[in-house]
């Protein structure tokens, strides 16, 4: 007598009673079909959307509303005939470790010091003649951050002070406020500064609404917050000579004194802002498309002006200006993960009092390079965030065609 194995009972057990009720499978109609891929398009093209906007409109900040960037140019960069690629390696550290981000330069040539703004509130000199440059506190902005900075007169010093304001330190380094305010409209971003010979000083705000703790989104909403300024000394009066400006930065005199030249970050651009003649009061296009974004310019006094690039243009900067939408979703995913750095390729371009580009000294592994300025053979340049002045000497480091 055979007896069934275990296994080919398990296999021939009976089905279910239940299952012999089931009605047989039915194709789905032509109607089923239709709404089920009408819930499908609704849900993507409508449901996800306002999901999504939803979610980044309460991830947003307060006041952060991106919109198109008019006047951004998409075209190709200006281009530059003589290129220095990879200065880096060839530069020499000013003062490591005590110019915690000396953001801007200027230069005094009877004493042989440079000045500088550093990210602890002390504006900084170092005597750079010196065999082995020496670096000097000089006078300190108590819960202040310098950025601009020029020579003024009597041997005092005009300091854009990101949170404070307008200020000058005097010769005995006293530090005072000259201005913090335009047409009832407190500063939030005092940033770039220049004098002119007769004592007049300019300088920007370049935003009225984002301060130096939250620049970024006045860069990324693409709104026009800035403004350029004048002061007179003799009357205090502070006046706006141009207003709805995109992110207005560094500022630098004509040597005729005529006009000034102001860069506009985010635009990648700089504009000359017209002092006297016929044209006095009118803005126009000094150089456009820059190879970089734009933030202090310098005269050298020997026919250049040298423009800080602070960070290189690329792809990935072109598309966020483009689309809005990206930077509302950087913004919002920033504010839970690191995004990578995007910072690089910065440098410093020589241009022509009449903008045309000379010479481009930049490098990859650069970021935030934010003031440059030629001083004898050498290119002194200031970073926002590195803790010392590079130098490098041109007549090693010659820029050419490639």
């Amino acid at each position: 007598m055979r007896y069934p194995s275990i296994i080919h009972t398990r296999l021939h057990k009976p089905l279910p009673i239940f299952h012999y009720y089931l009605p047989p499978p039915t194709k789905p109609s032509p109607m089923a079909k239709s709404t089920t891929w009408l819930l499908l398009l609704l849900l993507a093209t409508v449901v996800i959307p306002i999901s999504i906007s939803i979610v980044l409109y309460r991830l947003q900040p307060e006041g952060f509303d991106p919109v198109p960037l008019a006047g951004y140019s998409f075209g190709e960069s200006v281009a530059v005939a003589e290129k220095r690629l990879g200065i880096a390696a060839s530069s020499e550290r000013i003062g490591e470790g005590l110019l915690p981000g000396p953001e801007d330069l200027a230069y005094d040539g009877e004493s042989g010091y440079l000045y500088t703004g550093c990210a602890d509130g002390w504006v900084r000199r170092v005597r750079v003649a010196a065999d082995e440059p020496e670096v000097e506190d000089w006078a300190h902005v108590v819960g202040g951050r310098p950025l601009g900075i020029a020579l003024g007169p009597n041997k005092s010093l005009l300091v854009a002070d990101a949170f404070k304001g307008l200020l000058r330190v005097k010769e005995d380094r006293s530090v005072s406020l000259l201005t913090d305010e335009a047409e009832g409209l407190k500063f939030a971003f005092t940033d770039g500064v220049d004098v002119a010979s007769d004592g007049t000083i300019y300088f920007t705000d370049a935003s009225y609404k984002f301060d130096l703790h939250t620049y970024l989104l006045d860069i990324l909403g693409g709104h026009p917050y800035g403004r350029l300024m004048s002061f007179d000394a003799s009357t205090n009066q502070t006046l706006v000579l141009a207003r709805d400006l995109y992110f207005p930065n560094g500022v630098s005199l004509s040597p005729d004194q005529k006009s000034l030249i102001f860069c506009e970050t985010v635009l990648r651009k700089c504009k000359r802002y017209h002092i006297q003649g016929d044209k006095k009061g009118k803005l126009e296009t000094f150089i456009d498309n820059l190879p970089g974004f734009p933030d202090n310019i310098r005269y050298d006094g020997e026919g250049h002006y040298w423009i800080a690039l602070s960070v290189g243009r690329t792809m990935v900067w072109d598309m966020l200006i483009k689309y809005p939408f990206l930077r509302k979703v950087m913004v919002a995913v920033g504010k839970y993960v690191r995004i990578p750095q995007t910072e690089r390729d910065s440098g410093v371009l020589s241009v022509t009092p009449d903008g045309k580009p000379v010479a481009l000294y930049s490098d990859p592994d650069l970021n935030l390079v934010t003031g440059g300025l030629k001083i004898g053979k050498h290119l002194y340049y200031g970073s926002l965030v590195k803790p010392y002045i590079s130098r490098i000497d041109l007549a090693k480091n010659v820029a050419d065609g490639e």
